[in-house]
Protein backbone atom coordinates (compact mmCIF):
# COMPACT_ATOMS: atom_id res chain seq x y z
CA UNK A 1 0.00 0.00 0.00
CA UNK A 2 1.27 3.49 -0.85
CA UNK A 3 1.22 5.54 2.33
CA UNK A 4 -0.35 8.93 1.76
CA UNK A 5 -2.07 11.97 3.21
CA UNK A 6 -5.87 12.10 3.00
CA UNK A 7 -8.59 14.44 4.21
CA UNK A 8 -8.87 12.37 7.39
CA UNK A 9 -5.15 12.36 8.14
CA UNK A 10 -2.22 10.21 7.05
CA UNK A 11 -2.87 6.62 5.98
CA UNK A 12 -0.08 4.37 7.27
CA UNK A 13 0.53 0.65 7.05
CA UNK A 14 1.48 -0.58 10.52
CA UNK A 15 1.51 -4.18 11.67
CA UNK A 16 -0.09 -5.32 8.41
CA UNK A 17 -3.05 -2.98 8.91
CA UNK A 18 -3.95 0.34 7.34
CA UNK A 19 -4.15 2.98 10.06
CA UNK A 20 -5.21 6.62 9.86
CA UNK A 21 -3.22 9.05 11.98
CA UNK A 22 -4.54 12.59 12.39
CA UNK A 23 -1.92 14.70 14.09
CA UNK A 24 -4.46 17.51 14.62
CA UNK A 25 -6.81 15.30 16.67
CA UNK A 26 -6.35 15.95 20.42
CA UNK A 27 -7.33 12.36 21.20
CA UNK A 28 -4.52 9.85 20.83
CA UNK A 29 -5.67 6.74 18.88
CA UNK A 30 -5.96 3.62 21.03
CA UNK A 31 -3.78 1.59 18.68
CA UNK A 32 -0.90 3.94 19.39
CA UNK A 33 -1.42 4.05 23.15
CA UNK A 34 -1.52 0.28 23.46
CA UNK A 35 1.56 -0.49 21.38
CA UNK A 36 3.81 2.55 21.61
CA UNK A 37 6.20 1.46 24.37
CA UNK A 38 6.86 -2.06 23.10
CA UNK A 39 6.90 -1.18 19.39
CA UNK A 40 9.98 -1.73 17.28
CA UNK A 41 11.23 -4.67 19.35
CA UNK A 42 11.51 -2.71 22.59
CA UNK A 43 12.10 -5.26 25.40
CA UNK A 44 10.19 -3.71 28.34
CA UNK A 45 6.45 -3.30 28.92
CA UNK A 46 6.83 -0.45 31.44
CA UNK A 47 8.98 2.63 31.66
CA UNK A 48 11.75 2.80 34.21
CA UNK A 49 10.25 4.03 37.49
CA UNK A 50 10.77 7.79 37.80
CA UNK A 51 12.18 7.63 41.34
CA UNK A 52 14.72 4.99 40.31
CA UNK A 53 15.56 7.04 37.22
CA UNK A 54 16.17 10.22 39.23
CA UNK A 55 18.38 8.38 41.71
CA UNK A 56 20.47 6.69 39.00
CA UNK A 57 20.71 9.84 36.92
CA UNK A 58 22.00 11.89 39.87
CA UNK A 59 24.74 9.34 40.54
CA UNK A 60 25.74 9.39 36.88
CA UNK A 61 25.70 13.19 36.70
CA UNK A 62 28.07 13.30 39.69
CA UNK A 63 30.41 11.05 37.71
CA UNK A 64 30.05 13.31 34.66
CA UNK A 65 31.13 16.30 36.73
CA UNK A 66 34.17 14.35 37.93
CA UNK A 67 34.95 13.35 34.36
CA UNK A 68 34.67 16.95 33.15
CA UNK A 69 37.09 18.18 35.84
CA UNK A 70 39.53 15.46 34.85
CA UNK A 71 39.25 16.39 31.17
CA UNK A 72 39.89 20.04 31.99
CA UNK A 73 43.06 19.12 33.87
CA UNK A 74 44.33 16.65 31.27
CA UNK A 75 43.28 18.52 28.14
CA UNK A 76 41.53 15.46 26.73
CA UNK A 77 38.42 15.89 24.57
CA UNK A 78 35.06 14.16 24.14
CA UNK A 79 32.84 14.41 21.09
CA UNK A 80 29.54 12.56 20.66
CA UNK A 81 27.08 12.45 17.78
CA UNK A 82 23.39 11.86 18.49
CA UNK A 83 21.43 10.53 15.56
CA UNK A 84 18.00 8.97 15.11
CA UNK A 85 14.60 9.58 13.62
CA UNK A 86 12.66 12.72 14.50
CA UNK A 87 11.41 12.48 18.12
CA UNK A 88 13.91 9.73 19.01
CA UNK A 89 15.02 11.62 22.13
CA UNK A 90 18.34 13.07 21.00
CA UNK A 91 17.84 16.47 22.63
CA UNK A 92 16.69 14.99 25.92
CA UNK A 93 19.70 12.67 26.09
CA UNK A 94 22.03 15.61 25.44
CA UNK A 95 20.31 17.65 28.16
CA UNK A 96 20.66 14.81 30.68
CA UNK A 97 24.41 14.80 30.01
CA UNK A 98 24.88 18.58 30.10
CA UNK A 99 22.50 19.66 32.86
CA UNK A 100 25.06 19.62 35.68
CA UNK A 101 28.22 20.34 33.68
CA UNK A 102 30.14 23.59 33.45
CA UNK A 103 28.75 25.19 30.27
CA UNK A 104 32.11 26.80 29.52
CA UNK A 105 33.52 23.37 28.76
CA UNK A 106 30.45 21.50 27.50
CA UNK A 107 28.35 22.62 24.55
CA UNK A 108 25.75 21.41 22.09
CA UNK A 109 26.06 21.81 18.34
CA UNK A 110 22.75 21.81 16.45
CA UNK A 111 23.31 23.31 13.01
CA UNK A 112 20.63 24.69 10.73
CA UNK A 113 20.63 24.01 7.00
CA UNK A 114 23.84 25.09 5.22
CA UNK A 115 24.23 28.63 3.98
CA UNK A 116 25.03 29.18 0.32
CA UNK A 117 28.70 29.49 1.21
CA UNK A 118 28.68 26.33 3.33
CA UNK A 119 26.88 24.39 0.61
CA UNK A 120 29.83 25.10 -1.69
CA UNK A 121 32.45 23.90 0.81
CA UNK A 122 33.89 20.48 1.53
CA UNK A 123 30.93 18.67 3.08
CA UNK A 124 32.57 18.15 6.50
CA UNK A 125 34.01 21.66 6.73
CA UNK A 126 31.24 23.37 8.68
CA UNK A 127 31.20 20.55 11.25
CA UNK A 128 34.97 20.58 11.83
CA UNK A 129 34.84 24.21 12.97
CA UNK A 130 32.77 23.05 15.98
CA UNK A 131 35.12 20.27 17.13
CA UNK A 132 36.23 20.34 20.79
CA UNK A 133 39.31 22.11 22.02
CA UNK A 134 41.39 20.91 24.98
CA UNK A 135 39.30 19.87 27.98
CA UNK A 136 35.99 20.29 26.17
CA UNK A 137 32.90 18.12 25.64
CA UNK A 138 30.96 18.69 22.41
CA UNK A 139 27.62 17.00 21.71
CA UNK A 140 26.19 17.10 18.18
CA UNK A 141 22.38 17.08 17.91
CA UNK A 142 22.48 15.65 14.40
CA UNK A 143 25.71 15.79 12.47
CA UNK A 144 27.30 15.04 9.12
CA UNK A 145 25.13 11.91 9.12
CA UNK A 146 22.31 14.06 7.73
CA UNK A 147 23.80 12.94 4.41
CA UNK A 148 23.15 9.30 5.31
CA UNK A 149 19.48 9.77 6.23
CA UNK A 150 17.35 12.87 5.86
CA UNK A 151 19.18 14.26 2.82
CA UNK A 152 18.83 11.23 0.50
CA UNK A 153 15.30 10.43 1.75
CA UNK A 154 14.01 13.96 1.25
CA UNK A 155 15.95 14.60 -1.97
CA UNK A 156 18.40 17.15 -0.53
CA UNK A 157 21.41 15.39 -2.05
CA UNK A 158 22.04 13.30 -5.14
CA UNK A 159 22.44 9.50 -5.06
CA UNK A 160 26.06 10.04 -6.07
CA UNK A 161 26.66 12.40 -3.12
CA UNK A 162 25.08 9.89 -0.75
CA UNK A 163 27.21 7.05 -2.09
CA UNK A 164 30.38 9.14 -1.89
CA UNK A 165 29.61 10.12 1.70
CA UNK A 166 29.29 6.49 2.83
CA UNK A 167 32.61 5.75 1.14
CA UNK A 168 34.66 8.56 2.67
CA UNK A 169 33.17 9.04 6.16
CA UNK A 170 35.04 6.09 7.76
CA UNK A 171 38.35 7.67 6.71
CA UNK A 172 37.24 11.03 8.07
CA UNK A 173 36.35 9.45 11.42
CA UNK A 174 39.65 7.58 11.55
CA UNK A 175 41.33 11.01 11.58
CA UNK A 176 39.15 12.13 14.50
CA UNK A 177 40.12 9.11 16.59
CA UNK A 178 43.79 9.37 15.55
CA UNK A 179 43.72 12.95 16.84
CA UNK A 180 43.04 11.53 20.31
CA UNK A 181 39.43 12.67 20.65
CA UNK A 182 37.14 10.32 22.59
CA UNK A 183 34.57 9.83 19.85
CA UNK A 184 31.05 8.39 20.21
CA UNK A 185 28.28 7.80 17.67
CA UNK A 186 24.85 7.13 19.16
CA UNK A 187 21.88 5.96 17.11
CA UNK A 188 18.65 6.27 19.11
CA UNK A 189 16.13 3.80 17.72
CA UNK A 190 12.37 4.06 18.31
CA UNK A 191 9.34 2.19 17.03
CA UNK A 192 6.89 3.76 14.66
CA UNK A 193 4.04 3.92 17.14
CA UNK A 194 6.30 5.68 19.64
CA UNK A 195 7.30 8.25 17.04
CA UNK A 196 3.65 8.95 16.25
CA UNK A 197 2.83 9.26 19.95
CA UNK A 198 5.62 11.77 20.45
CA UNK A 199 4.56 13.75 17.37
CA UNK A 200 1.03 13.84 18.77
CA UNK A 201 2.29 14.98 22.18
CA UNK A 202 4.31 17.77 20.58
CA UNK A 203 1.39 18.95 18.49
CA UNK A 204 -0.84 19.38 21.54
CA UNK A 205 1.70 20.69 24.07
CA UNK A 206 2.25 24.47 23.78
CA UNK A 207 5.71 24.05 25.34
CA UNK A 208 6.79 21.44 22.79
CA UNK A 209 5.01 22.46 19.60
CA UNK A 210 8.14 24.22 18.35
CA UNK A 211 9.77 20.78 18.12
CA UNK A 212 7.28 19.67 15.44
CA UNK A 213 8.47 20.87 12.04
CA UNK A 214 7.02 20.58 8.53
CA UNK A 215 9.87 18.14 7.85
CA UNK A 216 8.53 15.85 10.58
CA UNK A 217 5.11 15.79 8.95
CA UNK A 218 6.59 15.20 5.50
CA UNK A 219 8.55 12.22 6.86
CA UNK A 220 5.47 10.43 8.19
CA UNK A 221 4.99 8.45 4.99
CA UNK A 222 8.71 7.69 4.54
CA UNK A 223 9.28 5.26 7.39
CA UNK A 224 10.53 2.47 5.11
CA UNK A 225 12.88 4.80 3.24
CA UNK A 226 14.40 6.01 6.49
CA UNK A 227 14.77 2.41 7.72
CA UNK A 228 16.57 1.40 4.54
CA UNK A 229 18.96 4.34 4.76
CA UNK A 230 19.57 3.69 8.47
CA UNK A 231 20.45 0.06 7.84
CA UNK A 232 22.80 0.99 4.99
CA UNK A 233 24.43 3.68 7.11
CA UNK A 234 25.05 1.32 10.03
CA UNK A 235 26.43 -1.33 7.71
CA UNK A 236 28.81 0.98 5.84
CA UNK A 237 30.00 3.26 8.66
CA UNK A 238 30.21 0.98 11.71
CA UNK A 239 33.88 0.26 12.31
CA UNK A 240 36.24 -0.89 15.03
CA UNK A 241 37.73 2.58 15.14
CA UNK A 242 34.42 4.49 15.24
CA UNK A 243 31.62 2.06 16.14
CA UNK A 244 27.92 2.88 16.25
CA UNK A 245 26.37 2.60 19.70
CA UNK A 246 22.72 1.66 19.10
CA UNK A 247 20.16 2.48 21.79
CA UNK A 248 16.59 1.18 21.97
CA UNK A 249 15.01 4.45 23.02
CA UNK A 250 11.25 3.94 23.34
CA UNK A 251 11.77 4.64 27.06
CA UNK A 252 13.75 7.88 27.26
CA UNK A 253 14.79 7.18 30.85
CA UNK A 254 16.49 3.88 30.13
CA UNK A 255 18.05 5.33 26.98
CA UNK A 256 19.60 8.29 28.80
CA UNK A 257 20.91 6.18 31.68
CA UNK A 258 22.63 3.72 29.37
CA UNK A 259 24.07 6.39 27.08
CA UNK A 260 25.71 8.13 30.02
CA UNK A 261 27.01 4.82 31.35
CA UNK A 262 28.57 4.03 27.99
CA UNK A 263 30.43 7.34 27.93
CA UNK A 264 31.65 7.05 31.52
CA UNK A 265 32.77 3.45 31.13
CA UNK A 266 34.72 4.34 27.96
CA UNK A 267 36.69 7.28 29.39
CA UNK A 268 39.22 6.86 32.17
CA UNK A 269 39.14 9.76 34.62
CA UNK A 270 40.32 10.54 38.13
CA UNK A 271 38.04 9.21 40.86
CA UNK A 272 35.86 7.09 38.58
CA UNK A 273 33.39 5.07 40.67
CA UNK A 274 32.40 1.98 38.68
CA UNK A 275 29.82 0.97 41.28
CA UNK A 276 28.07 4.34 40.95
CA UNK A 277 28.09 4.07 37.17
CA UNK A 278 26.59 0.59 37.12
CA UNK A 279 26.30 -1.88 34.28
CA UNK A 280 25.04 -1.38 30.75
CA UNK A 281 21.61 -2.91 30.07
CA UNK A 282 22.53 -5.04 27.07
CA UNK A 283 18.90 -5.34 25.98
CA UNK A 284 18.83 -1.52 25.59
CA UNK A 285 22.30 -0.69 24.31
CA UNK A 286 24.43 -2.57 21.81
CA UNK A 287 26.75 -2.01 18.87
CA UNK A 288 26.44 -1.96 15.11
CA UNK A 289 23.75 -3.10 12.68
CA UNK A 290 23.30 -6.56 14.16
CA UNK A 291 21.84 -5.15 17.39
CA UNK A 292 18.61 -4.20 15.61
CA UNK A 293 18.12 -7.58 13.92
Amino acid sequence: MAEKETDKGVELEIGGKTRVFDIEDPKLPDWISDEALTSGGYPYKKKLDEEIYREELKALQIELVKAQLSLKNSGKRIMALFEGRDAAGKGGAISAIKDCLNPRYARTVALTKPTETEAGQWYFQRYVTHFPTKGEIVLFDRSWYNRAGVEPVMGFCTPEEHKHFLKVVPRFEDLIVDEGIHFFKFWLNIGREMQLKRFHDRRHDPLKIWKLSPMDIAALTKWREYSEKRDLMLDKTHSKTAPWTVVRANDKRRARINIIRQILLSVDYEGRDLKAIGDIDESILGFGPDFLK
